[in-house]
């Protein structure tokens, strides 16, 4: 039996390693991709059956009532896509041997999303300081599940991403794999916020 190696498709040749040969501390090269796409699928799917039951409820129009969102918004959306784009730069100096140059735009990554979490905190004060409570309309509950459910999958994002700054021999494709869902959340973030912009 014999794994692809991860190096297969970088090079001119395809390389093959034999299974005893890997050390079994460590999952088979392609393990933490398909871990990523099961994860991702199933978040997607969660959301979309919530986007769903969003535009099915706003159909119905009692007790129906949009709020106007608040402007901090505008800045998370702007955060995130910012942070994106120094983690894909971090994730490139990763492959091209760079390691001190990545581990801080990570950092930078990281701090971006720290932010981004606290103008959603920021977006929450001010709808409850404007009396919109999480029970007040079928609106309100949505825009707080929405915003809720996207920040606690981004702390997971921030959690990974702290074990690979800090972890000792990172794998070119465990930096890959947390980068790859950072920029899906992103996406993620920009289709809710978009959905609750035009409802």
């Amino acid at each position: 039996m014999a794994l692809l190696s991860d190096r297969a498709g970088k090079t001119s040749r395809v390389v093959l390693l034999p299974a005893s040969l890997e050390d079994p501390s460590k999952s088979p090269p392609g393990m933490y991709r398909l871990g990523l796409l099961i994860a991702c699928g199933s978040i997607l799917a969660f959301f979309a059956a919530l986007v769903v039951a969003f535009y099915w409820r706003s159909r119905t129009p009692p007790f129906w009532v949009p709020v106007a969102l608040p402007h901090t918004l505008w800045l998370s959306t702007a955060i995130i896509l910012v942070s994106s784009v120094t983690f894909e730069a971090a994730r490139r100096a990763y492959r091209r041997g760079l390691h001190p140059v990545a581990a801080r735009l990570l950092v930078v990554t990281a701090c971006l999303g720290a932010a981004f979490l606290a103008s959603q905190l920021a977006a929450w004060r001010n709808l409850v300081q404007r009396g919109y409570y999480l029970a007040q309309n079928p609106y309100s509950s949505f825009f707080y599940m929405f915003t809720g459910l996207h920040a606690a999958h981004l702390i997971g994002g921030l959690i990974a991403l702290f074990i690979v700054v800090l972890g000792r021999g990172t794998r070119r494709e465990t930096v890959d794999t947390v980068a790859f869902y950072w920029h899906f959340l992103g996406v993620l973030w920009i289709a809710l916020f978009v959905i609750l912009l035009i409802s």
